[in-house]
């Protein structure tokens, strides 16, 4: 079983289901070492947890959720690229292998700066602001061309996180349902501790914890342990909307078990069709 939580070092940034990495990772670790070490990046990160959080009483945006996506994300694109899953959004360009994890990893840790203007539509606020940090970032690894090209992938992966226009790449698919993955107990602390108790932070609140790793039928096996029935609503409702119309519906296996010890639970086990 995997666990990517931590974003601790480059290391946990893929998952390695074989013991050698299924692809040529060190352009990714040198873009995110980057990446990491910027500081409007990190003040973004930062920032983009006030509105959410503060003013609306919703689920952690911030740094920790950024961490937990990107390595939840990166695992996801190991685990389908070791389950020989094609990928897409790089290959279309004409850019290489190396550059897909790159585009998932970049679009992760994006996703969400729209929030510093507002929660509503922040997807689409996300896109300019983001736009500008690649605009700087890029040249640093890639000529004008592919860096155009890197841009516009990251970007559709940035839009398609939380809005209806479908994923049309595998890469933006990962990052839309890696994006659901983040749904732990931990992750609705603050708001649950300041009087938050909408279904969004009931419902993480049941979920203690999420694995990924090899599926038995399926490239991905997602389980999912929760302590009483209220965590169906993430699984059921915020997981299976990301995972519909991905492009990863067919990849990902998703199993959420109630490890609870009393014997009248209402729901036990979930596996999304």
């Amino acid at each position: 079983m995997v666990d990517e939580t931590s974003g601790d070092s480059p290391e946990s940034w893929a998952f390695d289901p074989d013991g050698e990495h299924p692809f040529p990772d060190e352009r990714l670790q040198e873009v995110m070492a980057v990446v990491d070490d910027d500081a409007e990046v990190r003040a973004y990160l930062e920032a983009q947890n006030v509105n959410p959080v503060k003013r609306k009483r919703y689920n952690d945006h911030g740094t920790k959720h950024i961490e937990i996506v990107r390595n939840r994300a990166l695992t996801l694109y190991s685990l389908l690229k070791a389950g020989g899953v094609d990928f897409n959004g790089a290959a279309d360009h004409g850019l290489e292998e190396a550059d897909e994890p790159v585009i998932v990893a970049l679009a992760a840790v994006l996703h969400d700066i729209g929030h510093v203007v507002h929660r509503d539509d922040h997807p689409y606020y996300s896109i300019p602001l983001a736009a500008d940090i690649l605009d700087r970032l890029l040249p640093q690894f890639y000529d004008t061309e592919p860096a155009v090209r890197m841009k516009g992938e990251v970007l559709h992966a940035i839009l398609c996180h939380h809005t209806e226009e479908d994923p049309l790449t595998m890469e933006a698919g990962v990052v839309r349902v890696a994006d659901a993955l983040d749904m732990e107990y931990g992750r609705s602390r603050i708001p649950y501790e300041r009087g938050g108790r909408g279904i969004n932070t009931v419902s993480s609140q049941a979920i203690q914890n999420v694995t990924l790793s090899p599926g038995n039928g399926a490239p991905v096996l997602v389980e999912i342990e929760m302590t009483n029935a209220a965590g169906v609503y993430q699984v059921d409702n915020l997981l299976k909307a990301k995972l519909q119309d991905s492009g990863l519906e067919d990849l990902v296996r998703i199993v959420a078990v109630n490890t609870h010890e009393a014997s009248d639970n209402i729901v036990e086990r979930v596996e999304l069709d």
